[in-house]
């Protein structure tokens, strides 16, 4: 399974599993439908036999498998747990490891941010929520992986987020007025990006 795939990457990817003899890629995973980038999605089906998308069932957007709340991704003898965190957008979801030790979270809980809510569905108010109910709740041991960082930074974890996010340390009236203030560029891309994403990321190069 794989979170958060980019159409520039493809290639990256699509090598990753040719050189690695053990390792199939049955399943591609979108934690939401992204805004500023196009999705790889469409694009490794093309190239890969047997692959599938899934991506949430809220989101609108096509796909070979509609995820929904407590849905199980199986691999192996492992398994990732869907738990729905709209906020980013009404289709976010974060995967959460059966030991509960690790989350990927997408683009709703960040390194010390989280995701905009100023477009796409978004809602301050329900991404408060969706983290401080879903995703704080893991225990404080829990690794986030989030769907990208600025900073380069790869991995937090939940104590930590929860004790040091600057956001999500205030209360919900002062995160809405927070998040509602932000003044944020548009996306460069939104205008390509989501339409493409709705059909998994098929488009005209």
């Amino acid at each position: 399974a794989a979170v958060c795939p980019v159409c520039h990457q493809a290639d990256g990817d699509r090598c990753m599993v040719k050189d690695e003899s053990s390792f199939i890629l049955f399943l591609k995973v979108n934690t939401h439908c992204h805004a500023d980038h196009i999705t790889s999605t469409g694009l490794m089906k093309k190239r890969l036999a047997g692959l599938k998308s899934a991506i949430s069932k809220f989101s609108g957007a096509s796909a070979d498998i509609h995820l929904s709340e407590g849905d199980k991704i199986t691999f192996g003898k492992q398994y990732l747990t869907v738990v729905e965190t709209p906020g980013h957008t009404d289709g976010c979801v974060t995967l959460v490891t059966g030991d509960r030790s690790m989350a990927f979270t997408g683009d709703a809980l960040l390194i010390r941010g989280c995701g905009r809510t100023d477009f796409q569905q978004g809602s301050a108010k329900k991404l408060y929520q969706s983290i401080h109910q879903k995703i704080f709740t893991l225990p404080d041991h829990c690794l986030i992986y989030p769907g990208h960082d600025y900073k380069g930074q790869t991995a937090s974890t939940v104590a930590e987020e929860r004790k040091f996010n600057p956001r999500l340390t205030k209360s919900l009236e002062e995160f809405v007025d927070i998040m509602n203030n932000l003044n944020l560029p548009k996306p460069k891309k939104i205008d390509v990006s989501v339409p493409a994403n709705l059909v998994c990321g098929v488009h005209e190069v």
